[in-house]
């Protein structure tokens, strides 16, 4: 274990801990301090917090953290769609059906995997089981995904998530047809308490949530869109346009059944747009379209 400890001064007074920790340990994301806090790693006054907690002058706080592991996840050769890459950073076109990280009956097979195979070098500020992993996509959600090899480049990607600056573009097929050219759905999404594998908009332990929407087409029974996300919520497009009465096509947690073939939800990461960590150079990648989501596309011409 790796031990910290730091008497709070005048200067710092008031200052959320959370915030006060990512100052002081400029190797941590501010997501991974607060999980230390969550685990019960930081103590203040040798009484366990929260991350909201607002330090006062002399409060003594110390923390001890796990040191770094080996990896136990198994890499494994795969054909990954590779749309850049560099020392600090790797952006992927993830296939649809494809896992991004391992967990719960899903220990093999996954991004991580492939990406260990692909490169030795991801940042370990999310884990054993989730190196280099800034955000996620579903597993039937294709699309960009951008990696981080080292601390670093994790630790200013994470900050572009929290500041809303790293922009994602998504392009959906939705049931029914969206009379409004452009909208913004915004509704707070927390855990369905009915069934925890599901989130829903709701007021109780949710999050704010908002999500933009151009259309791009009308058919005669569905609408495809093109959603930009403000925030960044489990599930969230899938969510939201289920709320509005408007469930993306082949989505089985969400959505009516469908007689097109579609593997999963029609929701395609279409776009990433971000500042790169080490030159501060605004890169934007697209990536294709997967070939199922063109096939129904073309049936429904």
């Amino acid at each position: 274990m790796e031990n910290f400890e730091f008497v709070v001064q005048e200067l710092s007074n008031g200052t959320r801990i959370d915030k006060l920790l990512t100052e002081l340990l400029p190797d941590f994301s501010r997501s991974r301090v607060q999980q230390l806090i969550e685990e019960g790693y930081v103590l203040v006054n040798d009484l366990e917090t929260k991350s909201n907690y607002k330090a006062k002058t002399g409060d003594v706080i110390s923390a001890e953290w796990p040191e770094d592991t080996e990896l136990e996840v198994e890499a494994e050769e795969m054909d990954l769609d590779v749309l850049y890459e560099d020392s600090d950073i790797i952006v992927i076109n993830k296939p649809k059906g494809m896992v991004v990280h391992p967990g719960a009956g899903n220990p093999e097979h996954t991004l991580v995997n492939g990406l260990l195979a692909h490169c030795k070098d991801l940042s370990g500020i999310n884990g054993v089981l989730r190196p280099g992993i800034v955000h996620r996509i579903d597993k039937d959600t294709s699309g960009c995904l951008v990696v981080a090899k080292n601390d670093m480049a994790h630790q200013a990607l994470s900050e572009q998530l929290a500041f809303k600056t790293m922009r994602r573009t998504y392009i959906a097929l939705v049931h029914g047809v969206l009379n409004h050219n452009v909208g913004t759905i915004e509704a707070p999404i927390g855990r369905d308490k009915g069934d925890r594998q599901k989130m829903t908009v709701t007021s109780m332990n949710s999050r704010p949530a908002i999500t933009h929407f151009t259309v791009m087409k009308r058919f005669e029974k569905m609408t495809l869109v093109e959603c930009k996300l403000e925030t960044g919520r489990t599930h969230q497009i899938r969510v939201h346009f289920q709320y509005i009465g408007f469930p993306i096509v082949g989505d089985p947690k969400y959505s009516i059944r469908s007689t097109l073939e579609t593997q999963g939800q029609c929701l395609h990461a279409y776009k990433i747009e971000f500042v790169h960590p080490r030159t501060n150079e605004v890169m934007q990648f697209t990536a294709e379209m997967p070939e199922v989501f063109k096939k129904v596309l073309e049936e429904l011409e």
